[in-house]
């Protein structure tokens, strides 16, 4: 939480994208019957899971067990995480008329029909309070929610695609329908993301997997303005002070759209791992904490390898206020928890290398 608001600790913290996820095999026996939202939805089931790799990694926060389309899915979108494929939903919203209907649904129905939300992030600190107990202050739960442009190339695609063209047609060829749904979708996720921090998450990150899809000037115009008003309405929450909740703004393949991403009012910028930190920095030009960006391939590599990556990031990461070390990406499924777990103390290590302070 130090880092988040710019201060650099003597060691830097680290957390994983997905850290709560597939690699873990006790993950896999927990997730061995019933369907992904479903399990975001089972208070008892999200909180054991968002403690599993702060138990057997050692990380500094945790990242809150959910699901993107899960505030979708509360306001009444018939949507499934197909297993291996993602989210896939039953009507996509293909036409004006489509996105019209859908935008009438009250935003505010995430928070009325978000108990099972509250109550697991409520049961989640309340953990984190007993397996942090020794290190003398509570690990800090992260919140999240999917970024509005991220959200509508779903909706609109029907389910993952890998150039999203329906998406980027749409913003062109019919802005004022494409403007309605990404304003109603950053209220949607804005909800999502504030339900948690007013449920007692410490942080917040909003994570646009697809922006990285748009160029600058379709990001700045079509992309950008739902990404604010989405993290407005968790600022709205804690504005400037001692109070203020850190916010991280993230998307993947994003290099080019740093700058724009980060004159959001935002606490720290994630960086993918295709750009290099102090190179990010340069290009954000604003006094922010910088979170990243280890390439997921490098928890599959040998240790000699591994770990002069990790030194490598740490050092590029001194360009910034602070730095919150991350991977550039999500774990992967078939990553080996030993591997992470060895990134962990790699990077709480590199301290006693004389590393850290400038």
């Amino acid at each position: 939480m130090r880092a988040l608001r710019g201060e650099r600790p003597e060691i830097t913290p680290v957390w994983f994208m997905r850290q709560a996820g597939r690699s873990l095999p006790e993950y896999r026996a927990l997730r061995a019957t019933g369907g992904m939202i479903d399990a975001c939805l089972d208070p008892a089931l999200a909180s054991e899971i968002t403690l599993q790799p702060v138990r057997r990694h050692g990380v500094d926060a945790a990242i809150f067990f959910s699901d993107i389309v899960v505030p979708l899915a509360l306001v009444g979108m018939e949507v499934e995480i197909a297993p291996g494929r993602g989210p896939v939903f039953a009507r996509p919203l293909s036409t004006a008329a489509e996105i019209a209907r859908a935008v009438r649904i009250d935003p505010a129905l995430v928070r009325e029909r978000g108990e099972a939300v509250v109550s697991a992030v409520s049961r989640t600190t309340q953990m984190l309070g007993e397996v942090s107990a020794d290190r003398g202050e509570p690990l800090p739960l992260i919140g999240f929610a999917g970024a509005p442009f991220t959200l509508a190339a779903y909706l609109v695609e029907g389910g993952p695609s890998k150039d999203h063209l329906a998406a980027r047609r749409l913003l062109h060829d019919d802005p004022a329908a494409w403007h309605d749904l990404t304003a109603w979708l950053a209220e949607v996720s804005g909800e999502f993301l504030a339900l948690q921090v007013t449920a007692g998450a410490s942080a917040g990150q909003l994570f646009d997997s697809w922006a990285g899809a748009l160029a600058p000037h379709d990001y700045r115009e079509g992309a950008l303005p739902a990404s604010r008003a989405a993290l407005d309405r968790v600022r709205a929450l804690s504005p400037a002070g001692v109070g203020r909740v850190p916010l991280v703004h993230f998307g993947v393949g994003t290099g080019e759209l740093l700058a724009d991403m980060a004159s959001a009012d935002i606490d720290a910028i994630g960086v993918d791992y295709r750009v290099p930190l102090d190179e990010a920095m340069r290009r954000v030009g604003r006094d922010l904490t910088v979170q990243g960006n280890l390439d997921p391939a490098m928890l599959f590599a040998g240790e000699e390898a591994r770990t002069a990556q990790v030194h490598r990031i740490l050092e590029e990461g001194r360009h910034a206020r602070a730095h919150v070390f991350n991977l550039g990406h999500g774990v992967p499924k078939d990553a080996d928890p030993d591997a992470i777990g060895a990134v962990v103390r790699t990077v709480h290590d590199w301290r006693a290398a004389g590393g850290q302070q400038p």
